[in-house]
């Protein structure tokens, strides 16, 4: 059992809370990699954003690391991502431009 729970904490995939906006998106397997897409949204006027792919693709680049392309649905432009999972309910999501100018923000997990 207790294996298990730690494979568990070890992956990415569920619901995860954008704090900043409210947004909830799903992570996923998709052909062995990591794509995720939003699930919920706090505004209502933010509503046709439901079902988009915000990431497709990933590959696992490292322990609890992925890398590939993170879609900015607010501004419509893509960026270099990464996705670190810091804890069981903790992911940090940064996005980058030529790998130089970045941003990241820390998602909690849905429970």
């Amino acid at each position: 059992m207790l294996l298990t729970v730690g494979a568990q904490a070890a992956e990415p995939y569920g619901t995860w809370l954008r704090p900043s906006t409210g947004t909830q998106v799903s992570f996923y397997a998709c052909g062995g990699k990591l794509c995720a897409r939003v699930a919920a949204v706090k505004d209502e006027s933010r509503k046709k954003e439901i079902g988009t792919v915000i990431m497709k693709g990933a590959a696992k680049s490292g322990d609890n690391v992925w890398k590939g392309d993170l879609l900015d649905v607010e501004s419509g432009k893509t960026y270099s991502g990464v996705v670190t999972l810091e804890s069981a309910n903790a992911l940090n999501l940064k996005g980058c431009v030529a790998m130089v100018l970045c941003r990241g923000e820390t998602w909690q997990r849905v429970k």
